[in-house]
């Protein structure tokens, strides 16, 4: 086999092939192409600039990248021995189509600083693919949550019933777990905009690339400051997968609950069949396969999140051919989350609810607290009042009664503080409705925090793209 890899003038004899197949990475990274060609015409033109290249020269090779992307894009590449990388497959058929110019292009330039270039632009337009379907899944929880702002639940601690909620306000709990990760990608997204190139294998280069206009031409806000360390850090890529697995848990969470309150044992609500799967023996299921693998592609992110923290945690100073390990938790991540959202998003706007079946899950002891606030109305403080309304409570289940058929006489002799209107407490819809503060479940507040989603969502959807 001919040695015609990128550093073959030191060998005499060609690689094994059993390094190749553990080396070679374009099987995986080259869909890295688009941005490695975006970010190699950029660099051509910062080479004009530097005096290495003539305008004619920078034309014939970025005319020639072109035609590498298009083929790429038609499905018409085709890889030959020595592509060990995409960097490696790009530079030689440029070569093929336009001749030893071509040669040129990597004066300056190692692939330390070109890979991490490529990456940060390939992952900068991946987030905004992400954040994108994490704003129309937002907009849908909105959606939801707009007609059913006065539908009562159960609202649930330690998988118990709790207090009654808004369905609306269930709903819109999961919207602002999403804001929180809308907002961490943004700025994820930021920190992923700073440009290694420049910085050669690890110490710079010598050629007066101006290196500021050439983060601008790629779309990069910044430069990174030290050479050495800009060919290694791949804080943007744990970065990413930080984000990612966080949100994952988000909505793994948002899954379960919907498992459970789609389960027949509590028919809140109904999902579409278009986003649900039968079973090969059982006729009568419906499986919610959307949400389960929801559920359970968050640790699948979670697990490239320590993967990579483990690989990165033992480097020395300077690129290490470990790093190569950063782009299939990153391409999986990205995939896993491009594939879920759009099914999410699905499942989340063909919801129905059963208000019915709601309302009738709801349960007297869920207004305990309310008992103990008609205590503290009348002067009681409140941990003497909790006290009083357990003794309540154990009454009713001793009588097995609900807390409004227990005979005012019992609540008498547990305190003469209770009034004779201590049965207007067992109302649900007012219980509620008293919850009227920032950020409660009142139907008022509800409107109110849809309102502030509104905006929130609103602002971003129209704000300019940073970069």
């Amino acid at each position: 086999m001919s040695n015609n890899t990128l550093w073959a003038g030191r060998y005499e004899q060609a690689a094994a092939e059993s390094l190749r197949r553990l080396n070679d990475s374009l099987p995986f990274d080259r869909r890295l192409y688009a941005s490695d060609i975006a970010c190699s015409a950029a660099y051509a033109r910062a080479l004009v600039g530097a005096g290495v290249l003539t305008a004619d020269e920078a034309d014939a090779i970025t005319a020639g990248l072109d035609q590498v992307r298009a083929e790429f894009e038609r499905g018409e590449f085709r890889p030959a021995p020595g592509d060990e990388d995409i960097h490696t497959a790009v530079e030689r058929r440029l070569g093929e189509i336009i001749g030893p110019v071509a040669g040129k292009l990597h004066t300056g330039r190692s692939r330390n600083d070109q890979v991490a270039a490529d990456l940060r632009h390939w992952q900068a337009a991946a987030i905004d693919r992400i954040v994108a379907l994490v704003y129309a899944l937002q907009r849908a929880l909105i959606e939801q949550a707009k007609g059913h702002i006065e539908t009562l639940m159960p609202g649930y601690t330690h998988v118990r019933a709790a207090q009654p909620v808004t369905a609306a306000h269930w709903l819109m709990s999961t919207f602002w777990m999403l804001a929180r990760d809308a907002t961490r990608w943004t700025a994820t997204r930021d920190a992923t905009l700073t440009s290694p190139l420049g910085s050669g294998a690890l110490a710079g280069t010598p050629y007066a690339i101006d290196r500021q206009a050439l983060a601008a031409e790629m779309g990069f806000v910044r430069v990174s400051p030290n050479s050495l360390d800009a060919v290694a850090d791949r804080d943007f890529v744990a970065g990413f997968l930080y984000v990612a697995s966080l949100m994952m848990v988000h909505l793994s969470r948002f899954a379960e609950d919907v498992i459970l309150f789609s389960s027949p044992q509590y028919g809140f609500i109904l999902l579409d069949e278009r986003f649900t799967t039968g079973s090969s023996l059982m006729p009568q299921k419906q499986n919610p396969d959307v949400l389960e693998l929801a559920r359970g592609k968050a640790g699948r992110v979670a697990g490239h999140l320590a993967g990579l923290l483990n690989t990165l945690k033992g480097l020395p100073t300077g690129y290490n051919k470990d790093l190569q390990e950063d782009k299939e938790p990153l391409f999986d991540s990205a995939d896993t989350l491009e594939t879920l959202l759009p099914a999410l998003i699905g499942v989340v706007e063909t919801l129905r609810f059963d208000p019915d079946r709601m309302r009738a899950a709801l349960d007297e002891g869920m207004l305990a607290t309310d008992l103990a606030d008609h205590l503290v109305a009348r002067g009681v403080p409140f941990r003497e009042a909790h006290g009083l309304v357990g003794r309540v409570v154990r009454r009713a289940l001793e009588s097995n009664v609900p807390l409004s058929a227990l005979p005012l006489d019992e609540y008498r002799r547990i305190s003469p503080v209770f009034g004779d209107d201590v049965r207007a407490v067992f109302d649900f819809a007012a219980s509620v409705a008293k919850r009227n503060n920032f950020g409660g479940t009142a139907p008022d507040a509800v409107r109110g925090q849809i309102a502030l989603a509104e905006t929130w969502l609103n602002e971003r959807l129209n704000a300019p793209n940073p970069s």
